[in-house]
């Protein structure tokens, strides 16, 4: 008999992890319940999602867009929110156990902040937040004693490999990629891509600007900083593993050799519930599992990063470390939004990223004013390059 009900904020509700988050919902709705929703402006979605799970708190973060909503569900006692001060009352409503993180971008980083120090519980969907923050968030995780459960495929495994063991005995973790739409290619191969080729990965669906992150290796950059502050393990120690049947999804060896793996079908529900109900685990709604005998083949390979060198600027980042992870982090995310509008070209995301990193001041032990200011002139810089016809793809 169930006698406790968790209570979750889910920041980004109407993103992929957001409505897969509130999938789980629906199949445990007798031991999960909804109390904030925030998104950025899909009102559509988020008036149909407020109908279904009553929330008590919705924030839209553009104002315009919450007035909107307000006027359409005055029929429901819910309270509307909006912008950044709305963002932050969803993440410490007091009710609330746990905050999903599933915002896209470094907006993510003051409501994660704010939550944990409200005491919230945080399932990390925002890889921007310990990427740029990590210095911040790590050691306030430590001081406020909340959990932050990882809710990538690939954090998740090396979260579940790492557990139950002695974690100083690891000696690496090997972090698996399928490789994106564009394994194998190489760089000449790639100068006339489009966002409509870039977003067709081969295994996973995923909200648009990940997906491209995925093609260009720029996420699994990501994913080798952020597991750097959630494992508390160095770059060298972490390899990258491109493995294109992603059935494996990270791997964590030991110092005696031995090689711990989790595995299972590409599916980001299972991730997101296992940082809901850890340390517990439960059945999950599915069809069939993981066939090993039609399986047949499980290869792998070295990622090439002179091809998709998004992945070596983000090593190089992260062993700068200080405000370099932002910058890398700012100039790709300002990229991918004008590559997806056609505005430059795939080979000019990881080329914009060079250059932005190359003019920047390295800020050693950045405070969040510090981080967010970065964040702008790195989007200024980009800016103001692209604008004056600079080709950073063929420079």
């Amino acid at each position: 008999m169930v006698t406790y009900m968790k209570r979750l904020v889910v920041l980004g509700s109407t993103g992929s992890i957001g409505t897969q988050t509130l999938e789980i919902v629906r199949e445990h709705k007798e031991e999960l319940k909804v109390t904030a929703l925030a998104v950025d402006s899909n009102i559509e979605a988020l008036e149909r999602q407020v109908r279904e799970f009553l929330p008590n708190l919705v924030c839209v973060y553009r104002e315009e867009k919450a007035k909107q909503l307000k006027d359409r569900i005055k029929d429901l006692p819910v309270k509307v929110v909006s912008g950044m001060e709305g963002l932050l009352e969803c993440a410490t409503q007091a009710e609330a156990d746990m905050v999903v993180t599933a915002m896209v971008g470094m907006i993510g980083i003051r409501p994660t902040i704010e939550a944990i120090n409200a005491g919230k519980n945080i399932a990390l969907a925002n890889k921007e937040t310990l990427v740029t923050a990590g210095h911040i968030i790590m050691p306030l995780i430590k001081e406020k004693k909340v959990e932050l459960l990882p809710v990538d495929s690939e954090h998740c495994a090396i979260f579940q490999a790492l557990n139950g063991e002695d974690k100083k005995k690891a000696s690496k973790i090997l972090l698996t990629a399928s490789g994106g739409p564009f394994r194998g290619r190489k760089l000449h191969e790639l100068k006339d891509i489009l966002a409509k080729d870039a977003l067709k990965h081969p295994n996973w669906v995923m909200g648009q600007k990940i997906t491209i992150d995925s093609a260009t290796l720029v996420n699994k950059g990501l994913e080798v900083m952020e597991a750097a502050w959630l494992f508390d393990m160095s770059l060298d120690s972490i390899q990258v593993v491109v493995h294109p049947q992603s059935i494996i999804h990270s791997m964590v060896e030991y110092v005696d050799g031995s090689v711990l793996a989790q595995l299972g079908l590409p599916d980001m529900k299972l991730p997101i519930q296992y940082a809901i109900f850890y340390p517990e685990r439960k059945p999950m709604e599915k069809g069939e599992g993981l066939n090993f005998a039609r399986l047949k083949q499980l290869t792998f390979e070295e990622p090439d990063m002179d091809t998709f060198y998004g992945l070596k600027l983000a090593y190089e980042a992260g062993r700068i470390g200080g405000s370099m992870p932002t910058v890398f982090n700012a100039a790709n995310e300002w990229a991918v939004a004008e590559f997806l509008k056609g505005k430059i070209g795939f080979l000019d995301i990881p080329a914009l990223i060079s250059e932005a990193m190359k003019q920047h001041q390295v800020i050693q032990k950045p405070d969040l004013k510090d981080i967010l200011n970065t964040e702008q002139q790195t989007y200024d810089f980009v800016r103001g390059i692209t604008e004056s016809g600079y080709e950073p793809s063929t420079a």
